[in-house]
């Protein structure tokens, strides 16, 4: 089975694949550069055993990663305790396998061009990726699956971090949708979440219709990350939610390589 590594700023995710692209398992653990492969180690045996599975079933490991300074680790993690040599997304053999019609190709994340991918081959003709991540991204992809472009804006935990870290007198708030549709906060709490989260959909909901207009042609919109369901809720700018589009990304990506 392929071993999947998605690191991003935030959060890094393993996924065990089989063949098909099937997800069999899946864990999440916060992003540390200083964390070391034996420490990887200890923690991703425990949970392989959990799931009844053993280190011997990973053959192929393929990582991705925005977070340069934990990719060191992670191979070597592959190379002592899995004893394959690891496909480094957007690295070697696994180039990106679609044009990146930018001014500076080189400087897309790889969390978004395995984005692209996955999304290209879900869905036909035009698209919008969005990623609510540590940033919230939208990349346009074409009908011919060439990344054009896009948007990089804060993350929602990133924008109410900064609000509450500014004014000393705010409290932190839980991060989820106001109980009415009101916009008229009655206390400072309520406040804050209509903000946060109305200000957010509005943020969405504007930057897609502009993106659409720009586009010009009809446009299919996938969302992904932790907080697009949370969205999706009140909102009809999403025309499909994929959370493990990253993830589906890495295993195409790997399987376009070969062994």
């Amino acid at each position: 089975m392929l071993l999947a590594v998605d690191a991003g700023n935030t959060n890094l995710v393993f996924a065990l694949v089989e063949n098909e692209g099937l997800i069999r398992a899946r864990w999440r653990i916060a992003t540390d550069p200083r964390r070391t492969a034996d420490e990887y180690a200890v923690w991703l045996s425990q949970l392989l055993e959990l799931e009844g599975f053993a280190r011997s079933d990973v053959d192929r490991v393929i990582i991705g990663t925005v977070v340069p300074r934990a990719l060191h680790n992670l191979e070597v993690l592959s190379q002592k305790y899995f004893g394959v040599e690891p496909i480094i997304a957007g690295q070697g053999r696994a180039v990106w396998p679609m044009a990146l019609d930018v001014p500076e190709p080189a400087s897309l994340g790889a969390d978004r061009a395995l984005n692209v991918i996955a999304a290209h081959a879900n869905h036909p003709g035009d698209l919008i990726v969005i990623d609510f991540g540590t940033a919230t991204t939208f990349d346009v992809v074409d009908f011919a699956g060439a990344y054009k472009g896009g948007i990089i804006a804060p993350g929602i935990n990133l924008s109410l971090d900064a609000l509450v870290g500014a004014a000393a007198k705010l409290p932190r708030i839980a991060i989820a949708a106001p109980p009415d549709d009101t916009v008229v906060g009655r206390t400072t709490e309520s406040q804050m979440q209509i903000g946060v989260y109305w200000g957010y959909v509005a943020m969405i909901e504007g930057l897609v219709a502009r993106l659409k207009a720009e586009i010009g042609r009809p446009v299919t919109v996938i969302a992904t990350g932790g907080l697009a369901v949370l969205f999706d809720q009140h909102t009809d700018a999403f025309d499909a939610i994929e959370s493990d589009l990253t993830i589906q990304g890495l295993a195409m990506l790997a399987a376009s390589v070969g062994a």
